[in-house]
């Protein structure tokens, strides 16, 4: 059986948070969907509110807390991202981008990402297109083609088991696809890892 693992980035800043049930619903389908496949499903989630002091820390002096650190390395070493922003003023919130901007630039790259959003009306929502997506296209992420926006009216009567459900299937059987066809992550790499070993550093040689 086949090990993946979906690191699950939510950016809401209220608790109960709507941004995070949403990343949930998404994750929970992506994983279920892999998990028919036949592999095994690791989540990381990844709750931005618990991380936002560290975040401005790492902006002020270009080095990330040990939490940090570990997030940023457990994204790096996922197979698959979920990422869900709350919608302010018609873009990202400031936690959401300032949280990708301390990620490395080469962090993301040809990673399968499913984006996500929430918003006080549906007007908000093309702020997926026009904002998130951009932004993952700089940093070459594979997004997959269908993204989520959930309104306070998806939440109640039938748009919970009705449009807003299908939308978070469709999406996830995307990202599920993008994450099945590619070898498993092997994880970030160490930057301290020995590329010589021991006895070809002592006889001088470097196999280079």
């Amino acid at each position: 059986m086949t090990r993946r693992t979906l690191a699950v980035v939510s950016a809401g800043l209220g608790r109960p948070s709507s941004t995070r049930l949403l990343a949930d619903q998404l994750a929970a389908a992506t994983r279920d969907e892999l998990d028919r496949r036949g592999a095994n499903v690791e989540l990381h989630p990844i709750e931005l509110r618990e991380h936002a002091h560290d975040v401005v820390n790492h902006l002020l002096t270009g080095f990330p807390s040990p939490a940090l650190r570990h997030v940023l390395d457990a994204m790096a070493g996922a197979d698959g991202l979920i990422a869900v922003t709350p919608i302010f003023n018609a873009s990202y919130n400031g936690l959401f981008k300032s949280f990708f901007d301390v990620v490395d630039k080469e962090a993301l790259a040809d990673r399968p990402v499913l984006i996500g959003a929430t918003g006080g009306t549906a007007r908000h929502s093309l702020a997926l297109e026009h904002a998130v997506r951009p932004m993952f296209a700089y940093l070459r992420a594979q997004v997959v083609p269908t993204a989520v926006f959930a309104a306070p009216e998806d939440w109640a009567g039938e748009g919970a088991d009705g449009a807003l459900r299908a939308r978070i299937r469709r999406a996830a059987g995307e990202l599920a696809d993008q994450v099945d066809r590619r070898p498993a992550a092997v994880g970030p790499a160490d930057p301290f890892a020995l590329t010589t070993s021991f006895e070809d550093l002592l006889a001088g040689r470097d196999p280079a």
